[in-house]
């Protein structure tokens, strides 16, 4: 039997937005020098916080949902459950200077914590049997794909048969792209990131690009997590259903060199490569073989770091302050 790479992309698409959504986060919050680990939890709580909108907004409007609501709603409580996420990072980090690897490993902790705690309650509410939340109807409206997917064959199939969302991810990674390379904020940006003090010498705001590029950042991931539950899950809610989702995320924004706009490709590719098992026969079966398959992403990020590190040019390195806290009385 062939591979049938017609059906093949489109899921791995849609196995690469959410990835997308995450990495295009945090190369903007590591642009400014934080390097925040905590987005596998930031994108837990995207998700929740979107659940438990489209939750109560359902159980208001009954039967009857109006599309613009049952898609801002969501929308707006990921955005706002991921940015109070970033601000409780940035007050961590920027101003009580705690370690950034503790808190972002503590906040992925914490995240997961309160996304299985509000989605265990809203179970309770339901009083369901499955230890699961079905937002079918909310679900219809962001799965809703482009005119002409049905009609157009092959190309209808691979590039316009997905949700609003999708399409969301590519125009925010190219619009971050487009923001760091050509914009006098996304120089001073990238100015904090390679050394705060002689950015802030220079008369910019430190702690405002951090707080500005990490919070925003921390929205955009967010979305990623409402992604996964409102389009690729069909609106289902299940606690730890994300699976490493969010850590492939981070491994994908060293695999793009800290570049938006390669993420787009790059998310598709592990995406690919996280299904690939599903798709290429194995020898007798031997779930050994599959299990292999899944290492790949990881595998091929890991050649691209030593690749990185053995080439030691400037634009392929990391921003120098990545990680770094800054403290102004020793500027």
């Amino acid at each position: 039997m062939g591979f049938d790479f017609i059906s093949f992309f489109p899921r791995a698409v849609i196995q690469g937005i959410p990835l997308l959504f995450g990495s295009t986060g945090e190369i903007l919050t590591e642009k400014s020098g934080n390097l925040n680990l905590g987005i596998p939890g930031i994108m837990y709580v995207g998700g929740i916080s979107g659940v438990i909108g489209a939750f109560f907004y359902e159980r208001a409007a009954g039967g009857t949902l109006n599309p613009v609501l049952a898609i801002l709603i969501p929308i707006l409580s990921s955005l706002l459950g991921s940015l109070l996420m970033g601000l409780l990072y940035c007050f961590l980090t920027v101003t009580l200077r705690a370690n950034q690897n503790v808190t972002g490993l503590a906040m992925t902790t914490f995240g997961v914590g309160i996304g299985n705690f509000f989605g265990g309650s809203l179970v309770k509410l339901t009083n369901s049997d499955v230890p699961s939340i079905a937002l079918t109807n909310t679900s219809n409206f962001f799965k809703t794909s482009m005119p002409g997917a049905t009609t157009t064959g092959w190309f209808g199939e691979m590039f316009l048969s997905y949700g609003f969302l999708a399409y969301m991810a590519v125009i925010i990674a190219l619009g971050a792209s487009y923001f760091l390379n050509h914009t006098r904020s996304g120089l001073h940006l990238r100015a904090v990131g390679e050394s705060a003090s002689t950015a802030d010498a220079a008369g910019i705001n430190v702690t405002k690009y951090k707080y500005m590029a990490t919070c925003i950042g921390s929205m955009i991931a967010g979305l990623g997590g409402l992604y996964y539950v409102m389009d690729y899950a069909n609106g289902v809610w299940s606690n730890n259903a994300f699976g490493d989702r969010g850590w492939l995320a981070i491994a994908l924004v060293i695999f793009t060199i800290w570049r938006p706009n390669v993420s787009i490709l790059a998310s598709i590719l592990f995406g690919g490569l996280y299904i690939l098992n599903i798709y290429l026969p194995t020898p007798g079966g031997q779930m050994a073989i599959k299990e292999l398959y899944k290492m790949l992403p990881y595998v091929i990020t890991l050649v691209v770091l030593i690749v990185v590190s053995l080439r030691k040019k400037r634009e392929d390195q990391p921003p120098a302050s990545l990680g770094l806290s800054y403290f102004r009385e020793e500027r």
